[in-house]
């Protein structure tokens, strides 16, 4: 498909040499003799591009550059004029024209002004494709009466620039609502910056939020810019806020209020446009009456306050999750998608889950692992998600492997070895390798290579 452009102007000798040349240069061309006719042939036909003339009977170009970017923002216009004045470029430029070419037209200025612009349109469909699946990685997962209340507050609270508090249990998904509002919001095509509060060392801290200047202490052998500044026009993500001490969040209240701050070691003070989303698996409002969280931070960062409910208060998604993490798992695998029966996700459905969804998630690509046959079936569950299994494991010596030979014995007990460890870390395979002292790409290959010997 050749690109189509709509040439409009009211002088047919400049439509009939233009249409001729971009002809030639394989382009499909429309043309319009006044604004009226293009808007028509716009609603009809809406071409790539379209060249406007300025100074035309009826409505001008002006006007008429207004109604396409009202009703087609991303048809790219570039305004041709033989008057053209500092003044009206301007103008154009602030109603969306992509750019101004004088009268009398240059063939080779005007191609590269439409291939300019017809690139810049190809970008902004890839940004908007892009920005599209990003949404849907980020999303949430769920048609639950409270994931659909939690939708439609974010939906609401992410398109303002308020400053967002999000509360709920560890592996609830508080970070995958922060990443939904950003995606959501006008600030999404600046960078959203992650700092879990509870990672940082105390002395750090400070460097890491506002940067520092080389030279300003021990090891500061260049300079750098810290998650406030990295953040500028985009948002930060402070997670798991309630852990920061209270000297921290002294140091931090000034930046929160006037969004101003010096590295460490400098003396200019710096301005950043950031908006501020956090997080906490704690009650804010009880740490206060404790002493250990300030009041007035509390309140400067509870301007919308988003729970994220546990994933026992709504058991009726857990078919959709287990079923997008089947999904992620045979991408990840390159394999077919393993499916489970309706009992084994009863069983699920039936669990409380202390762990929340990160430990739905981690159960599942062990499951994805382990499981040999195509269909997850309740025998497959292991406890605690399943009560019916065995109580509890005899102490691995006392196994009795039926095999002949010292090779099998040593993959039976590795395998029996390994499923330990992994109830024991709470079916998390990340967490389990870094317990028996390998790496996760390695555990990962190990548990497959162990399916060929039954337990």
């Amino acid at each position: 498909m050749f690109p189509s452009i709509l040439i409009v102007d009211d002088e047919p000798s400049i439509l009939q040499s233009l249409s001729g040349l971009l002809l030639d240069e394989g382009f499909n061309v429309i043309t319009a003799a006044n604004g009226y006719e293009a808007l028509k042939i716009i609603d009809t036909e809406s071409p790539d591009l379209v060249l406007l003339d300025i100074w035309m009977p009826g409505i001008d170009g002006i006007e008429t550059l207004k109604e396409i970017k009202k009703n087609n923002p991303f048809i790219q216009v570039i305004i041709i004029s033989g008057h053209g004045t500092i003044e009206t470029a301007v103008k154009a430029t602030k109603l969306g024209a992509f750019d101004l070419i004088e009268k009398p037209l240059s063939i080779d200025k005007v191609i590269v002004a439409i291939n300019n612009a017809l690139n810049f349109r190809r970008l902004e469909e890839e940004n908007k494709y892009l920005r599209k699946k990003t949404l849907e990685k980020h999303s949430i997962t769920g048609n639950s009466q409270t994931i659909t209340a939690l939708k439609k507050q974010i939906a609401i609270a992410a398109p303002t620039d308020a400053w967002i508090l999000i509360t709920g249990e560890n592996g609830t998904g508080k970070e995958l609502a922060a990443r939904t509002i950003h995606q959501l919001s006008p600030r999404a095509d600046y960078p959203l910056i992650d700092v879990n509060c509870a990672a940082i060392p105390e002395e750090l801290i400070e460097s890491e939020l506002f940067g520092h200047e080389k030279g300003a202490f021990t090891g500061a052998t260049a300079k750098k810019r810290g998650k406030f500044e990295l953040a500028s026009k985009g948002t930060i993500f402070l997670d798991e806020i309630g852990d920061m001490s209270l000297k921290t969040q002294s140091k931090i209240l000034r930046v929160l209020q006037e969004q101003q701050f010096q590295r460490v070691g400098g003396s200019r003070t710096l301005s950043v446009d950031v908006r501020v989303i956090t997080a906490s698996n704690k009650n804010l409002e009880k740490e206060i009456e404790k002493g250990t969280f300030r009041e007035d931070i509390y309140y400067r960062l509870n301007v919308i306050p988003i729970e994220v409910p546990p994933l026992r208060n709504r058991s009726e998604d857990i078919p959709l999750l287990v079923e997008t993490f089947l999904d992620e798992c045979a991408k990840q695998a390159r394999s077919k998608k393993k499916e489970m029966t309706q009992q084994s996700l009863d069983l699920l459905c039936d669990y409380s889950w202390p762990g929340n969804v990160r430990e739905l998630k981690n159960l599942i690509e062990r499951l994805d692992i382990m499981v040999e046959k195509d269909v997850i079936d309740e025998s497959d569950i292991p406890e605690p998600f399943n009560p019916g299994a065995k109580e509890g494991m005899a102490p691995i010596e006392a196994q009795h492997f039926v095999t002949h030979n010292l090779k099998d014995a040593k993959k039976a007990f590795e395998k029996e070895f390994i499923q330990r460890k992994l109830l024991q870390n709470n079916n998390n395979v990340t967490k389990t390798a870094k317990a028996i002292g390998v790496d996760r790409s390695y555990l990962h290959k190990k548990l497959k290579s162990l399916n060929e010997i039954r337990s």
